[in-house]
């Protein structure tokens, strides 16, 4: 009888994927299986290249996962427990799961046999790791705070746009150096929302069009999401903040972009409530405090504008429908002039700054495609046994 077996590899962040850490565990993985006089295939090989342990939606162990259900796995090569998952409940859970299976889970840096007493090690194991990990955390993060408080930006481990991050001098003090250039664009910025009651559409145009780069350095294309984060920074009044964001997941897509999976490797930064929790760091200013305070009025101003200009969903359909040519999905949009009309148009087909047309199909009217998908929903709301049926199919 052949013996199937398979692979899992994971790295816990995009830059450990991007410098090839990863490809020491597959080289080790794959020398163990040769070792042992076993064929691995392609289609067996489940990498996690830039996810987190922390949670269970990643793209290659959801498809493992799936292929064990179906009995058709008889070993399984991990090089080491927290490669499955960092919390222990976790790694317990799809130990179970796999074991349920009938598939041999193999460690190549634990040595585990068939016996209560190797389950009850790697148990005890697992937990004391997970038990270290969560108190280096939780050191790093108390000894982060006193730093803060005691005014020591070297906690911020960067400076914004309009500074330079000087590490250690030779009194072992980290500073932030003021970038003249820089400053300079950060000055005109305020002034223009503080003082001219400029939007930060029209900010980030006109930031654009006097072609200054942009804080990457790699282009003179604004964003305006950039643009936004600039004027919030309370750095740029001379206190620069600690603990003001924290990571969090991304949400899942209803759809996911063209080429990526449903479970994003990349969390996003958001701001931390209450703010009186901030811990502020005393760092040079760039413009004055009480026109940073009449900047963050006015952009509180243009959100209470924006927010009563909101007329609901236009487009039902934005995110669902897909381009047979290209695979690109159809967003929304308005053409204005004698009538406004609503219509969905390819992402392939849509030309932006640094990106070719890639498709040339053409706009659908909204009214005509909405009404096209009602009448199919309607029919299959009407057919219990169309249902029934379709709801089967999925399901196999």
């Amino acid at each position: 009888m052949t013996i199937r077996v398979a692979f899992y590899a994971r790295v816990s962040s995009e830059q450990q994927a991007q410098s090839g850490t990863i490809d020491s565990q597959i080289a080790a993985l794959k020398e163990r299986i040769n070792t042992d006089g076993y064929t691995l295939f392609q289609e067996d090989q489940f990498i996690d290249d830039g996810y987190s342990g922390s949670t269970l939606l990643r793209p290659g162990l959801e498809r493992l996962r799936d292929i064990a259900v179906n009995y058709s796995l008889d070993k399984l090569y991990v090089h080491a427990p927290d490669r499955l998952a960092r919390k222990y409940a976790y790694q317990y859970l799809l130990m179970e799961e796999f074991q349920r299976y009938g598939i041999e889970i193999i460690f190549l840096t634990n040595q585990q046999g068939n016996n209560p007493e190797s389950e009850l090690l790697l148990q005890v194991q697992g937990i004391i790791s997970e038990y270290e990990r969560t108190k280096i955390m939780e050191r790093s993060r108390r000894g982060k705070i006193h730093a803060a408080t005691q005014g020591s930006p070297s906690v911020l481990s960067g400076a914004p746009y309009g500074y330079r991050y000087i590490a250690k001098r030779d009194n072992g003090a980290v500073i932030y150096e003021i970038v003249e250039k820089e400053a300079d664009v950060i000055k005109q910025l305020f002034y223009w929302v503080g003082q001219e009651r400029m939007s930060i559409n029209a900010a980030t145009n006109r930031l654009t069009e006097m072609g200054f780069r942009t804080p990457s350095g790699e282009q003179t294309r604004w964003n305006r999401g950039s643009v936004y984060r600039l004027l919030k920074n309370p750095a740029y009044k001379g206190m620069a903040a600690f603990g003001k964001t924290k990571c969090v997941p991304k949400k899942t897509r209803l759809r996911p972009n063209k080429g990526q999976t449903a479970q994003s490797r990349t969390s996003v930064s958001v701001e931390r409530n209450p703010k009186e929790k901030w811990i502020f760091i005393p760092v040079p200013a760039i413009v004055d405090e009480s026109l940073f305070e009449i900047v963050q009025e006015q952009l509180e101003e243009n959100k209470r504008l924006k927010r009563q200009r909101l007329t609901g969903a236009r487009y039902l359909l934005q995110g669902l429908v897909i381009c047979n040519l290209c695979g690109y999905g159809y967003c929304g949009n308005t053409a204005t002039g004698a009538r406004k009309h609503n219509y969905y148009t390819c992402g392939g087909a849509r030309v932006y700054a640094n990106r070719e047309r890639k498709c040339n199909t053409q706009s659908i009217h909204a009214d005509m495609l909405e009404k096209v998908v009602w009448e199919e929903v309607k029919k299959l709301l009407n057919d219990p046994y169309f249902l029934e049926k379709e709801y089967t199919r999925r399901v196999d």
